[in-house]
């Protein structure tokens, strides 16, 4: 169920209200004394990040923070990087081996 923001004509007051999305709006001030009509307000609505196998929150980062992030990693010394993995030796292929 969506939240939704409304304000007071009459007092300014800007509130929030949970209702569902089939509810008819609001149209009286739910501050004690006051009896102004409301009217509902068109809201940014929350942010949401999505959670689970297949969303990761890296594929919502902003562009600064993405081009920050690659300048450190290319400014990062060679040195720090691991020694790559010596090949093994391959091994001996079927019928050049001695027979027992």
């Amino acid at each position: 169920m969506p939240t939704y923001e409304y304000q007071c004509k009459k007092c300014g007051l800007i509130f929030e209200e949970f209702q569902n999305i089939t509810a008819l709006p609001l149209t009286k001030c739910r501050k004690e004394g006051c009896d102004g009509e409301v009217h509902r307000l068109i809201s940014a609505g929350g942010g949401f990040i999505f959670k689970g196998s297949g969303f990761y929150q890296t594929d919502y980062r902003s562009d600064s923070y993405t081009k920050a992030a690659k300048s450190a990693g290319d400014a990062a010394p060679a040195a720090s990087a691991p020694a790559p993995a010596k090949p093994q030796a391959a091994p001996p292929s079927p019928g050049t081996g001695t027979t027992a």
